[in-house]
């Protein structure tokens, strides 16, 4: 199960890992918290007046291309968008977002979705969000509590028999080593890099970068990944810095979407190529209580 803050985040992270797991025969879930109401248009295709009238509808309907293209089982948590507050300083969040939300209502509803669908393995954003959207990083906090209140029977007791999942996972693909291996590449194939400017701004944490404790090789399913991503057309681009680098060049030079293990019941030694790693082999009796 992902759990995502907005409909096109579960193509930008972690596509192509859902999509191998998809094709091996998993159930991938995935969560999406807000229906995506107060995204910015980013592709100037779609910046049009009828696309603005309607962008709750346009937007739920993008995330059912995705997730046709992907494969995946995918529901909405409920809430509403945040959107980004931008301003120096910022102002505040608007009333009813996802963002200001209490956090036991959020956690209650993702625990009872957790409870049926019953995953042996959760993804989400670290304490940072990813980057510092009020969503993406409210969707760290419910993820996070949520998959310690789904295994106690006594939290929630409405909500479900409780089930403990066995692997909680942070996303981390977008770290500067990744981006600078592909950055180099690209240049040593004669092309432009999209992440010049970034690279040079981006001050290197090696500690943070450490963190990363598993690499799933996926680059055969790139392709899936980035027509997930082009059915974010309000988000995406086409000729946008998400496809500046070729598909070659990436699973070349960086074949593998990376996570971080945060907590995991089941035995499972770092550093791992393999969210399911000791679930496979049989992990312990998931439901308690």
């Amino acid at each position: 199960m992902h759990v995502h803050a907005h409909p096109d985040d579960e193509s930008s992270k972690g596509a192509a890992t859902t999509a191998r797991y998809v094709a091996e025969g998993a159930e991938v879930h995935v969560v999406t918290c807000t229906g995506g109401e107060r995204g910015s248009i980013l592709n100037p295709r779609m910046d049009r007046p009828d696309v603005l009238e309607n962008m709750s509808e346009v937007r739920r309907q993008e995330m059912e291309r995705a997730r046709d293209i992907l494969g995946i089982h995918q529901e909405w948590l409920g809430f509403v968008d945040s959107g980004w507050p931008d301003g120096d300083p910022k102002p505040p969040l608007p009333e009813g977002c996802f963002g200001l939300v209490p956090l036991e209502e959020a956690v209650e509803a993702l625990v009872r979705i957790v409870r049926r669908v019953r995953p042996h393995v959760m993804t989400t954003y670290d304490e940072r969000g990813g980057y510092p959207h009020p969503d993406h990083v409210r969707c760290h906090e419910v993820s996070v509590a949520a998959f310690e209140a789904a295994a106690d029977p006594t939290r929630f007791p409405d909500a479900g028999e409780a089930w403990q999942v066995a692997k909680l996972y942070y996303h981390h693909s977008f770290n500067r080593e990744r981006m600078q291996s592909l950055h180099d590449a690209t240049l040593a194939h004669g092309l432009e890099s999209p992440w010049a400017d970034r690279l040079k701004e981006w001050v290197p944490e090696p500690e943070w970068d450490a963190r990363v404790t598993t690499k799933v090789p996926c680059g055969e399913y790139f392709g899936v990944r980035d027509q997930a991503l082009l059915a974010h057309a309000t988000q995406i681009d086409p000729d946008g810095h998400w496809f500046a680098i070729p598909r070659e060049v990436q699973q070349k030079t960086w074949p593998t979407e990376d996570y971080e293990l945060v907590t995991s019941h089941v035995d499972a030694p770092v550093p791992e190529d393999d969210l399911f790693a000791g679930v496979r082999a049989g992990a312990p009796r998931a439901s308690v209580g």
